[in-house]
């Protein structure tokens, strides 16, 4: 048996690793992953889910609402009435006005029967008040009172009355009408002519404002 003496060798720097590790701290275990942010507290702006949103064009709305108040004006307006309705209630008219026509002369025997109406005193109608409404007819010494705005309206229809009958008018009517409108026209442009050069007078300030 030898006597020499067995060393052993140690790798000291796995000493040291052993040391390092052993001194450093357990590390916490890893908390799951979260399968979101979460949820901020307080009100929460909800939206319809399933449906998405399509960007409106102005003029289709404005159309879109057009036509759901024509709609509404239509379902509104009463069922026109049948050809025997209208002529029951044509005879009921006639024999109701001549009955108030009989009490007028009973009490006034100077008045003669009334004519009957016709196309000629429609235009007549209008024509007298949109002259009325331009000044005409007004007293002397008096300052005429003008409705220049009622005036046109009162024009306007005359306006479309020729549009509606054209075609369906005597050369008389057709006649009277055309002249009768052209004569209000022309009045209410002088008249018209008139308020431009006078001008729009400024309302009358109050004292102590300028």
């Amino acid at each position: 048996m030898s006597d020499t003496p067995k060393f052993e060798v140690i790798d000291r720097r796995k000493m040291k690793a052993d040391e390092e590790q052993e001194s450093q701290p357990t590390p916490a275990p890893e908390a799951p992953a979260a399968a979101g942010p979460e949820p901020a507290r307080g009100p929460r702006l909800v939206v319809n889910e399933g449906r998405e949103a399509a960007p409106k064009d102005p003029a289709a709305s404005v159309a879109q609402e057009a036509a759901e108040e024509d709609a509404a004006e239509e379902l509104e307006l009463p069922p026109a009435p049948t050809a025997a309705e209208s002529h029951e209630q044509k005879a009921a008219y006639d024999a109701s006005a001549e009955r108030i026509e009989d009490l007028i002369r009973a009490q006034n025997p100077g008045v003669g029967k009334q004519p009957p109406v016709n196309f000629e005193h429609l235009v007549q109608q209008l024509y007298v008040s949109a002259m009325i409404q331009m000044g005409a007819g007004t007293q002397e010494g008096q300052r005429p009172r003008v409705d220049i705005l009622g005036a046109r309206n009162t024009i306007d229809l005359l306006g479309v009355l020729a549009e509606k009958t054209r075609g369906n008018l005597t050369d008389a009517e057709d006649r009277m009408l055309q002249s009768v409108l052209f004569e209000v026209r022309m009045a209410f442009l002088e008249l018209s002519s008139m308020i431009n050069m006078q001008g729009v007078q400024p309302p009358p300030t109050k004292p102590g404002k300028r």
